[in-house]
């Protein structure tokens, strides 16, 4: 996990965020791609991708975020 590590955590946050977001209208795609999956209508092959394309970053963000707060309480560098 070390190649997480080595990932500045601005820019890890700034992908996660935009990623997030994007595109902004008419509706995030994480936001249809979630709606979709609760549906059951998430079937194609491109729409799973989509998912995880603006999903992945976010979860890395989030595991980066464990690991410092980990590393922190043990009081490691």
């Amino acid at each position: 996990m070390r190649w997480l590590d080595r990932i500045p955590l601005l820019w890890l946050a700034l992908i996660a965020g935009w990623l997030a977001v994007a595109p902004v209208v008419p509706e995030p795609h994480l936001i249809e791609k979630l709606r979709m999956l609760t549906q059951g209508q998430l079937t194609r092959p491109i729409d799973i991708f989509d998912l995880l394309l603006h999903s992945v970053p976010i979860l890395l963000l989030v595991l980066r975020l464990w690991r410092d707060a980990k590393r922190r309480r043990s009081g490691k560098s």
